[in-house]
């Protein structure tokens, strides 16, 4: 006896296997509850800054990239945020780049004027390979790490809009 149904169910088994891998493949490593990792860089400015000096406030790591359209895309709500939480929140835009002319070019274009905005140089498109998007585990932008005061990740890929609110319960 055939079973009803049956020549629909191995693609929606291979379907949901393709979508939760993905999602495994492109999860950071470094989850909420977590301490976040530590690490210097050099601001666009030419200043140099190490994440722990910005314990005690609330900071948001935005990992992107000027050639990423969605990243292009969120940089009005990016900036949005900024004024609307500068008193309360300290975003680190960290561009995933093989270019610094491009990267100034949309920080400039897209008006991304807060102070920490770190270019993790990279020669391919493989972002693990020891720079701050490796110490993070990211593969895909944009994404974003929301750290509270205490240093601790309470948040990863948190959409924009829900910031403010998240801070506000604070």
């Amino acid at each position: 006896m055939k079973m009803p149904g049956r020549k629909f169910f191995i693609p929606l088994v291979l379907i949901a296997l393709w979508f939760g891998g993905r999602a495994w493949y492109f999860a950071p490593n470094v989850g909420t509850e977590e301490t976040a990792a530590d690490f210097s860089a050099v601001r666009a400015d030419g200043q140099a800054f190490n994440l722990q000096d910005l314990r005690g406030g609330y900071v948001l790591l935005d990992f992107w990239g000027s050639w990423c359209g969605p990243c292009r895309r969120e940089s009005p709500e990016l900036v949005s945020l900024n004024a609307s939480t500068e008193d309360r929140l300290t975003i680190v835009s960290i561009a995933i780049e093989r270019d610094s002319a491009a990267w100034k070019r949309a920080m400039t274009k897209d008006s991304r004027a807060w102070p920490y905005q770190v270019m993790d140089q990279t020669d391919s498109f493989k972002f693990l390979d020891g720079n701050v998007a490796g110490i993070y585990g990211v593969k895909k932008v944009p994404t974003n790490f929301l750290i509270d005061p205490e240093g601790l990740v309470v948040g990863v890929d948190v959409p924009l809009r829900e910031i403010i609110g998240i801070l506000k319960d604070k």
